[in-house]
This record gives C-alpha cells, structure tokens and sequence, in this order.
C-alpha cells in the first residue's frame, strides 16, 4: 500500500487517499468532495516486472456514486472508482480506464481519445451497487489488442502501472471508494 504515489502531473493539491483498515484488512480508501480537484495515485512497476506482466487483479468497491456521474455523457464524466491500466510504447501511452459508474450499462466502451502521445478508452467495469465488494481479473494482453491493436500489430508494448481514482469535479458531487489486493501476474487465470 506505501508504494502508492500522487500522479503530480494528473493532480490536483489535495490528497484524498487514505489506507483503511477493516476487520484485519487494509486497503486505500478514496473520498473525494467538492470543490477539490481530481487527484489520482499511481504504482509505478519495476522494469522486470514490466516486461513479464499477463495477468491483472484487483478488489473494489464504490461507496458514494457521483450524482449525475456518466462517463459517457460529455460534461458528467464522474465517477465512484477508476482503475487505470497504462502501457507506454516509446512517447505514447495507452490507457484503459476501467471505471464503476452511478449510471453506466456495464460493458459500454466510451470517451475513446486519441493523439500522438495518448490512447485512451474507458470502459465500464462495473455500475450502480454500493458497499459490495467485487473482484477483478483481467489478461493484459489480450485487453490491449483488444483495444489498441492496428490491423496486424500483435506486438504488445510494456505494462508500466496502474493508477486508482474516485472524483466529482463535472457534476459538482461527492464520490468514495476502496481498492484493495491489487496482484500482477506472469500468467492469466480463468475466472472463477
């Protein structure tokens, strides 16, 4: 948990992480309030573990939804939980990010961006439910050919991190969450 850090660049000034913990169990919890700005915090992997990630899992769960959150609504992109997924590839990152949202149809894919330096898709991971926890896995690779392959290009660049995100600066609302057993893997199990 100690090994997470502000995205300086992402953030505004106030942090509003903090680690919990819950019948033995520790975990970040984030609750962001009006009028702060975003703030995200990030894990950054070591080189070698860069190069042999497959597989991804974590632990979620939303608190307080957005009131008016959509991500894919221009103007209302708020949301409970964010959990970015980066791969860099030279100068450009590619970016998932995975969200839970207050009104979302689970599975949508939206807010696609695209530049030289940036690809970026948002997708809803989860919607509506509070207070439950809900486990996540997901194969890296086949996420990112998913959504950033071109034509034949099978050749997957680096998985560099992760960062997590609770925020309601476009509609003016409250959001919390917790986040919790984040695992990189050298291999991808099935779901149970």
């Amino acid at each position: 948990m100690n090994r997470w850090r502000v995205v300086e660049r992402e953030s505004g000034p106030v942090n509003y992480y903090r680690v919990v913990t819950e019948d033995g169990r520790s975990f970040v919890r984030s609750e962001y309030r009006p009028p702060y700005e975003t703030t995200v915090l990030g894990y950054e992997l070591d080189a070698q573990t860069r190069e042999t990630a497959r597989g991804l899992s974590w632990k979620w769960r939303a608190l307080t939804l957005p009131k008016g959150g959509d991500e894919c609504a221009s103007g209302r992109g708020d949301s409970a939980a964010v959990v970015y997924v980066s791969w860099r590839r030279g100068l450009r990152y590619y970016t998932i990010k995975y969200v839970w949202s207050a009104v979302g149809r689970k599975g949508s894919v939206c807010d696609q961006k695209r530049n030289p330096f940036v690809a970026q898709d948002t997708v809803i991971l989860e919607t509506g439910e509070t207070n439950v926890w809900k486990s996540e896995r997901i194969d890296l690779h086949a996420e990112f050919l998913r959504h950033f392959a071109d034509g034949d290009d099978t050749n997957v660049p680096s998985f560099v991190g992760v960062g997590i995100m609770s925020d309601g600066d476009q509609t003016g609302s409250a959001s919390s969450a917790d986040f919790a057993d984040f695992q990189v893997s050298t291999s991808v199990a099935p779901r149970k």
